[in-house]
């Protein structure tokens, strides 16, 4: 105890002290969990109208965390925070201790509660001689003591002056960034309605949700690094998914018509404001259509969505009003190239691509193939332009290894990537279902590996077999959950649209 007690803090160990004081007057300060709870603080805040149905509100019970107390003598104000919100308490010794001992309020309340503590409490709900809808306590139950001091944030008539803005702090201990910013929980909030209204979109039309594999013997379906692993009952290598493209096809070879999964997904690659290892990418595959009717889809379901999450089609993201109203702007790529370097690069082999690309100052080396080389055009010199919902489409074969070739030009592919203040959002096809091409297509990755490329993708023999007993005309698309997420809640960075975000270890002393 007395190492433990050499890190704490002056505040930890006087709430400890506290946590002792209570357990000797015989108060559990962590009782059995159950407690009567008959209304949400923001019901309560919303619903009363004074004496037009208070007798509706004569019996409240509410839980929560205890965030301002204000001693006034015999009573007292609090404040209490539940999952909806806030409201005030309004707490009179001689109502809660009615007969001669007056412990409760003298010692438990005025000396024992902390901020951040957790309480049960019964009454009835009345307006403040300044109008504040209150809820005046006749039972107070103590919940859950707090060991450890919340930061301080100071607040005055809603607004919050200091909130607590350190990345570290807010990343690491998510959990107290939560209770502090009420913002935060605001924002996955609108997260939860805008995966839920997605999936109305996708269920009201017929598809069908699935789960497929997270660890994976081959990592395919998408350009990429992956995690490795190792399954020691089967003494094989294993990789953690970093796309479900390939099985979700394979489910439009066994005759499902349309199927989707929100799919966590994991790339060993760098970290940076719009990319985390650890993030969720929504996949739908639907039989029978092609690229041209994902985009309109597309359009709809980025429509819809908005508005169940704010209200409008609008949101504000980095001081920009990004309207997700149909229909969008679709661009080419090699026309977006044109546009904004000046080159035409459409006719150019590999070589002069990497020549192109040196002269205009961009990272590029040997292992890259012309896929990546337009990639890296594309992505360092014309994306950020693209601010507005914007189809870049007809990418060259050589960018596209899972996609069907443009029914009408030749050496390009029938692609799109959905561009939104800058970043790739979404990334669709036409689907390749011709197993001969896509045998070829996969040997190509396999020379661009022996190059160097370690992004490149595997041949997964399996799928190839499944293509061979033959798939329908299908279109498929990816669509990155938390960039999406960024966009319709006004964020600019993932780790704040992550609930815990990947940090590096935290060196803790003591």
């Amino acid at each position: 105890m007395h190492l433990m007690n050499a890190t704490l803090s002056e505040q930890e160990l006087v709430r400890r002290e506290k946590l002792a004081e209570l357990q000797r007057l015989g108060i559990d300060p962590y009782p059995a969990p159950t407690f009567p709870i008959t209304h949400k603080s923001t019901a309560i805040q919303d619903g009363f109208k004074g004496e037009e149905n208070e007798a509706a509100y004569k019996q409240v019970s509410l839980a929560g965390r205890i965030m301002s107390i204000r001693d006034m003598g015999k009573a007292a104000f609090a404040v209490l925070q539940d999952a909806s919100g806030r409201i005030q308490l309004y707490l009179r010794r001689d109502d809660l201790c009615p007969g001669e001992d007056k412990t409760l309020y003298n010692t438990v309340i005025k000396k024992l509660l902390d901020i951040g503590d957790f309480v049960g409490v019964e009454g009835f709900v009345f307006k403040t001689k300044t109008g504040e809808t209150s809820v005046h306590v006749e039972k107070f139950t103590f919940l859950g003591k707090a060991l450890r001091p919340l930061p301080i944030v100071k607040e005055k008539d809603g607004e919050v002056y200091d909130a607590v803005t350190d990345p570290e702090f807010r990343y690491r201990q998510r959990y107290a960034d939560l209770i502090v910013n009420p913002g935060v929980r605001d924002t996955f909030t609108k997260i939860t309605k805008m995966k839920g209204a997605i999936r109305r979109f996708l269920d009201e039309r017929g598809a069908l949700e699935v789960d497929t594999p997270v660890l994976q013997p081959i990592p395919g379906g998408a350009i990429a690094r992956p995690f490795v692993s190792h399954h020691n009952a089967l003494d094989i290598p294993l990789y953690l998914r970093i796309a479900n493209e390939l099985y979700l096809k394979r489910l439009v070879v066994g005759g499902f018509e349309w199927v989707y999964e929100f799919s966590r997904n994991f790339r060993n690659e760098g970290m940076d404001r719009t990319h985390n290892p650890e993030f969720t990418i929504l996949e739908f595959y639907t039989a029978y259509k092609d690229y041209l009717w994902m985009m309109d889809t597309t359009e709809q379901l980025l429509e819809e969505t908005a508005l169940a999450t704010n209200g409008i089609t609008t949101t504000e993201v980095n001081g920009q009003t990004i309207d997700f109203k149909a229909p969008y702007a679709r661009v080419p790529i090699f026309e977006a190239i044109e546009t904004h370097t000046g080159i035409d690069v459409s006719g150019m082999d590999e070589g002069e691509l990497f020549q192109t690309c040196k002269d205009l100052k961009l990272e590029v080396n040997s292992t890259m193939g012309k896929g990546k080389l337009i990639d890296t055009l594309f992505g360092d010199l014309c994306e950020p332009h693209y601010i507005q919902p914007t189809f870049i489409t007809d990418y060259p074969v050589e960018m596209s290894p899972l996609t069907k070739k443009h029914r009408e030009k030749e050496g390009l592919v029938e692609r799109f990537e959905l561009i939104v203040a800058g970043k790739e959002i979404a990334n669709a096809y036409s689907e390749l279902n011709d197993p001969i091409d896509q045998r070829e297509r996969f040997e190509e990755q396999v020379r661009l590996m022996e190059r160097g490329d370690d992004e490149a993708m595997y041949i997964d023999h399996d799928f190839l077999r499944a293509l061979e007993y033959g798939m329908p005309p299908t279109a498929g698309i990816g669509i990155g959950i938390e960039r999406l997420a960024m966009l319709m809640t006004g964020q600019v960075s993932i780790q704040d649209v992550l609930l815990f975000p990947q940090m590096r270890p935290e060196k803790i002393e003591g």
